[in-house]
């Protein structure tokens, strides 16, 4: 899925065998308690990973660092594939927020090593808000790396330039790892898509803003126009690491405190919110 603008979004789905991950904090059931430290291991075709906590969830010092097999810090923006398999376009990639959490994480894409920390507004972290009937992200949500939409490039079929960020991307399947394919979610997943859309047009209306609009009016592109994003942006992201012609601004292109308790989470996090139709 790319981000257009701020209120416009493009649905594309890419039609993967699989997906290979990494997970932000331990909401997913493979974890290993390693004394002071908690880690979680992923393994792709090419390489395995580690996923490392540092500093305490629900603060902004938390960070999840990623470290490859042999236990050196690699990037999970610069230094993982984009694909587990070029032949048939299996792609790797980084899950930032799990399902059914409310934690807005990203990718810190101006620190090194790019580690992913929850989001920091007006000097407080973020939390998406929970729009009845849906709680929390309702896919396992990312980042694909490898991929950035430039700033300055024009997207052709929407006339919108890119947000600096990689390319965001939800994972669908019933659990990780599920085998899947995405040209037929209406067939096997009827609604989905539906409320993949309605979640994206309400999930900031809770804040105050405006609902979301979309390019194309919403229709879900395919498999094809995925791809074409993806080396579009594959590409985007050769120039960022690369010759440095791209305007890189704050990001961090180069290729830490022991983990604590978690801080208690606010108390509306858990909030039920009702849109009215009036909002849409």
């Amino acid at each position: 899925m790319q981000r257009v603008t701020a209120v416009k979004r493009v649905f594309s789905w890419l039609s993967c065998n699989q997906y290979q991950y990494l997970t932000s904090p331990g909401h997913l059931p493979t974890i290993n308690n390693c004394s002071s430290q908690r880690s979680f291991s992923f393994a792709s075709r090419v390489m395995s990973y580690q996923a490392v906590e540092r500093g305490r969830l629900n603060t902004t010092d938390y960070r999840v660092f990623i470290t490859d097999g042999e236990g050196k810090p690699v990037s999970p923006f610069h230094d993982i594939p984009l694909y587990s398999n070029p032949e048939t376009k299996e792609c790797n990639m980084v899950v930032e927020i799990p399902r059914w959490t409310n934690h807005k994480m990203e990718i810190c894409k101006e620190e090194p090593l790019n580690p992913i920390k929850q989001d920091v507004k007006k000097g407080k972290i973020r939390f998406v808000k929970n729009c009845f009937p849906h709680h929390g992200y309702i896919w396992n949500y990312g980042a694909l790396p490898q991929t950035w939409e430039d700033v300055e490039h024009e997207e052709p079929s929407t006339g919108t330039k890119g947000d600096n960020d990689p390319l965001d991307v939800c994972e669908i399947g019933q659990k990780v790892h599920k085998r899947g394919n995405i040209d037929d979610v209406e067939k096997h997943m009827p609604g989905f898509i539906k409320a993949t859309r309605e979640w994206f047009t309400i999930y900031k209306i809770p804040d105050g803003k405006p609902s979301n609009k979309f390019a194309f009016n919403g229709e879900a592109k395919n498999r094809d126009f995925a791809l074409r994003v993806l080396d579009e942006t594959h590409g985007q992201w050769q120039k960022l690491v690369g010759d440095g012609v791209s305007n890189r601004g704050d990001l961090c292109c180069k290729n830490a405190a022991a983990v604590g308790p978690a801080e208690s989470l606010p108390d509306d996090v858990d909030l039920w919110h009702y849109i009215p139709p009036s909002a849409l």
